[in-house]
C-alpha cells in the first residue's frame, strides 16, 4: 500500500510542548473547536491555542465544570455537548451554525477509555459511540462551517488502536465485551475517520489528521482502578508514577494535536497518523506499539467505516 506515512523531520519530538510547536505562529482571528477542551490534554490545548491568539469553543458534557476549569483564560466560550447523545450533537451544531461563524481548527479531543460495559443511545457500545460516532456526527453536522475556511480536522486517537481493528461482525461488542479491545476499536475508528474525511474533504481545502498524544496520566484514566494501574507498572501504591520518564506532561501530550492543527509543515499533507509531533511510520502487526497499524490507515476500511457510521447516525455531509 502506497502511503504518506513517513516521518518528515519536523524538528520537534516527544518532549516538545504545545507552546513550543506554536512558536512564531499567530492565530489571531482564528476559531477552534476543542471537544473536551476543559480537562487534561484538552485544557492544555485550549490554553495553548488561546495563548497564540485563537478563539476556542469548548463543547462540554458538564458545562458548569468546564466554565470553572477555563475561568481566567481569555478567548474561550463553553457550550453544552454530550457526544453519546446524537440529539445533543445536533443541538450544539445547530446553535453553532446559527452564529454564522466558520471553523479553522476542529480538534476531536474528548473521549472515554476502558470503561465497564456501558450502552448509550440504541444500545451502542459507549466507547465506539462516544469516541467515534459522536465525533463523526458532529463533524458532518458542522461541515457547513468547516468547509468554507478549509479547516483542519484533528482526530485524537491513541496507541490503543494497536489493540484492535474494527470488529465488523460485532462493532458494539455484544458478544464477549473486553474494555481494552473496545477502546482499541474506537481508537482505530478515529484514525480511519481521518483517512476518509481527508479524502472527501480535500477538494474543499479541508485536511484531516489522526494522532497518538503519548502516555499521559490525566482524568482519562478515571475508569481504571488504582490496582490495575499498579499492575501495569504505571504508579505505586501512593499513586506516584513509577517511571516518570515514561509519561508526558499534559503540555507535552497536547503538543501533537496542536501541531497537527496548526503547523505549516503539514501543508499539502493529510489523512496521516502522527505521534511525537511528526508523521508516524507504519508498524507491522508483530512490531512494537509505536507508529500506526496498516489496518488503521487502509482506505477501503476507512470508506466502509464511513458508510456504516453514516447509516448508524443518519448523518453524512457528502451524501
Amino acid at each position: 500500500m502506497s502511503t504518506a506515512q513517513h516521518k518528515i523531520g519536523s524538528g520537534f519530538g516527544a518532549r516538545s510542548t504545545a507552546d513550543d510547536v506554536l512558536q512564531g505562529i499567530d492565530l489571531s482571528g482564528k476559531l477552534a473547536i476543542v471537544t473536551g477542551g476543559y480537562s487534561g490534554l484538552g485544557l492544555e490545548t485550549t490554553r495553548a491555542l488561546t495563548g497564540a491568539g485563537a478563539h476556542v469553543v469548548v463543547p462540554a458534557r458538564r458545562p458548569d465544570v468546564a466554565r470553572e476549569a477555563v475561568a481566567g483564560i481569555d478567548g474561550v466560550e463553553v457550550d453544552e455537548l454530550d457526544l453519546g447523545d446524537l440529539d445533543s450533537v445536533r443541538a450544539f451544531a445547530e446553535r453553532f451554525l446559527a452564529s454564522g461563524r466558520t471553523i479553522d481548527f476542529m480538534i476531536d479531543n474528548a473521549g472515554i477509555m476502558a470503561c465497564p460495559e456501558t450502552r448509550v443511545g440504541p444500545g451502542w457500545e459507549a466507547q465506539f459511540a462516544t469516541n467515534h460516532l459522536g465525533h463523526f456526527a458532529l463533524v458532518n453536522r458542522l461541515w457547513p462551517a468547516i468547509a468554507p475556511g478549509g479547516a483542519r480536522v484533528v482526530s485524537v486517537s491513541s496507541t490503543g488502536h494497536h489493540n484492535s481493528g474494527i470488529r465488523w461482525d460485532d462493532v458494539h461488542w455484544r458478544d464477549g465485551y473486553d474494555k481494552w479491545g473496545a477502546y482499541g476499536q474506537a481508537k482505530t475508528a478515529n484514525v480511519l475517520f481521518a483517512v476518509q474525511l481527508d479524502r472527501l474533504g480535500r477538494d474543499s481545502g479541508v485536511r484531516a489528521f489522526a494522532l497518538h498524544p503519548g502516555g499521559i496520566l490525566t482524568p482519562l484514566q478515571r475508569h481504571l482502578p488504582k490496582e490495575e494501574m499498579m499492575e501495569r507498572g504505571w504508579i505505586d501504591e501512593n499513586g506516584v508514577p513509577l517511571n516518570p520518564d515514561a509519561f508526558k506532561s499534559p503540555a507535552q501530550g497536547a503538543a501533537t494535536q496542536v501541531w497537527a492543527a496548526t503547523s505549516p509543515q503539514l501543508a499539502g499533507l493529510g489523512g496521516v497518523y502522527c505521534e511525537d509531533c511528526d508523521v508516524a511510520e507504519v508498524t507491522p502487526v508483530d512490531g512494537e506499539r509505536t507508529g500506526v497499524r496498516e489496518y488503521a490507515i487502509d482506505p477501503e476500511q476507512a470508506a466502509r467505516l464511513w458508510a456504516l457510521s453514516a447509516e448508524l447516525t443518519g448523518v453524512d455531509a457528502f451524501a
